[in-house]
């Protein structure tokens, strides 16, 4: 069976992580998330991707 991987706006990613849509924006152009699926003139981002982000965070702290 294919589940589907939902797409996340920057709000609700900035919400994952705790943080403000600017400072989401900021990890965007840093490097440390991924850059956006863009879709039309929307900026969409995969909610695994995310989540793989915040577990090897979380990896490298416990480390």
């Amino acid at each position: 069976m294919n589940t589907i991987d939902p797409l996340i706006r920057d709000a609700e990613g900035a919400v994952l992580l705790g943080c403000s849509k600017a400072t989401w924006w900021r990890r965007v152009a840093d490097g440390t998330l991924p850059p956006p699926i863009k879709i039309g003139g929307m900026s969409r981002w995969r909610r695994s991707d995310v989540v793989a982000v915040i577990d090897r965070a979380d990896a490298e702290r416990t480390a």
